[in-house]
């Protein structure tokens, strides 16, 4: 746990300690703002629970590209600048570098999330939601915001660069996103398997709307367990060529 804490610790310095960062940070809030106020606060009469459920689903789409952003230097970046090698020769496993290496994309993601809080805290100005409602909402962005930085993680483990790492996992979050079209133009038993993969449509809508189910958190931890082992496996067998 010590091994996976210091990459972590290391890997989240290297965020926050630069520009590049903060840029992120920026742009990302940037892009919240501009859409909470284009899309949610409209000048039509709207329910606060319609509002903040619309906050929950432009706030996702942007935590899943800024996920990608952040996560295709994890790996990709340490072979670009030839520091993978020392990383392979430490004592630490596999298994723990990937670890702490997500756990520092998600720190970064949970700093990020954080920072948004004062948009849903305006509804209160003229509306009035539950807590628990905001709480179901950004445990709901957390959880997928956790399956879109494993798989980034995953593609910035087999990708040579950055540039590669970000097209690959972004084609892939994509993916997961149009899955709800995929499944409308496909027959069974492809259909019902699209439907179920599809992040928004299916499993991120109920937490949108303050529900809990069970079945969608274990969707995203599964997805988020899938490609951190599919990542640690893609680091072992690099050490093997």
């Amino acid at each position: 746990m010590r091994g996976i804490l210091l990459v972590a610790r290391r890997d989240f310095a290297a965020y926050v300690n630069t520009i590049w960062g903060w840029l992120i940070i920026a742009v990302a809030l940037f892009l919240d703002g501009v859409l909470f106020h284009a899309l949610a606060l409209t000048s039509t009469a709207q329910y606060s629970a319609d509002v903040l459920s619309k906050f929950f689903f432009n706030s996702g789409g942007v935590a899943l590209g800024v996920g990608v952003v952040v996560t295709m230097r994890l790996f990709a970046e340490e072979r670009q600048t030839g520091t993978m090698v020392l990383l392979e020769s430490s004592p630490l496993s596999d298994r723990q570098l990937v670890l702490g290496k997500y756990l520092s994309a998600m720190m970064f993601m949970t700093l990020l999330h954080a920072l948004t809080a004062y948009m849903p805290a305006m509804i209160f100005v003229n509306g009035k939601v539950g807590i628990e409602q905001i709480a179901v909402g950004y445990l709901g962005i957390l959880l997928m915001s956790s399956a879109g930085v494993a798989i980034g993680t995953w593609a910035s483990s087999v990708s040579r660069n950055q540039i590669l790492a970000a097209v690959l996992g972004g084609m892939l979050v994509l993916l997961f996103v149009l899955c709800h079209w995929l499944a409308k133009v496909s027959d069974a038993p492809f259909k019902e398997l699209f439907a179920n993969m599809a992040f928004y449509a299916k499993q991120f809508a109920p937490f949108e709307d303050g529900r809990v189910n069970t079945e969608n958190v274990f969707y995203f931890l599964s997805v988020t367990f899938a490609f951190l082992t599919l990542a640690t496996q893609a680091l072992t067998a690099r050490r093997w060529e």
